[in-house]
């Protein structure tokens, strides 16, 4: 089986998994992949996660124009941004998912740091995460402040819409968006509670053992 056919069964499958498990609903989210010739698989515009088509996976070139395959997510500028400012980037996912979007709204999470320190593996999996603004879908704006950060963080939480995050590979990245998604939870769930978060201490020490972007 060739690489772009294996990893378009794999963001079938992944992406089945985050559909039938409430992490993103109807047509919303998309996942893009890099492959090692420098072109890109994204999902398609207006498909629902859990019902994909490897035949229909989008195929974009380096400068992300389609090759084959349905029209991409109206979301491509997001992605290209990561690609453009993560060099180690081989795989974006944005979802929709409720626990963060949820965090996006409230009006004491911090710009800056948006997942509290609750558990080592958010920071290994996700590392410091920022707010960005409201922007109506499908805006490349979105992508502009991306670059913005100039590739100092791997994921951000857009406001009042979903979670994006970036990793070295598709199931990493996977596996960093359910990582997200659990410590936003972990963070309603305990809000208001005093929580006993990770102190500065631990947190380094994780950043350290595991060379995490911080």
């Amino acid at each position: 089986m060739s690489e772009a056919s294996r990893l378009r069964e794999d963001i079938c499958v992944l992406a089945k998994s985050l559909f039938d498990r409430g992490l993103t609903g109807g047509s919303s989210g998309n996942i893009s992949v890099r492959l090692s010739d420098g072109s890109v698989l994204v999902t398609p515009t207006g498909r629902a996660m859990g019902f994909l088509d490897p035949a229909q996976i989008s195929h974009l070139d380096a400068d992300f124009n389609l090759l084959s395959g349905d029209p991409p997510t109206k979301e491509t500028p997001l992605h290209s941004a990561f690609y453009e400012t993560r060099t180690g980037t081989g795989a974006v996912v944005h979802l929709h998912s409720t626990h963060s979007v949820a965090l996006s709204m409230l009006p004491d999470t911090d710009p800056d740091d948006v997942l509290p320190p609750l558990t080592p593996y958010s920071i290994m999996r996700v590392g410091k995460v920022k707010l960005l603004p409201f922007f109506v879908p499908g805006d490349p704006a979105m992508g502009d402040a991306v670059r913005g950060l100039a590739g100092k963080r791997a994921a951000v939480l857009l406001a009042n819409h979903g979670p994006v995050v970036a990793g070295k590979d598709l199931w990493a990245t996977v596996f960093a968006m359910e990582e997200f998604e659990e410590t936003a939870k972990l963070a309603l769930l305990t809000r208001g509670l005093e929580p006993r978060a990770l102190d500065e201490a631990a947190i380094r020490a994780v950043v350290r053992k595991f060379e995490v972007d911080w």
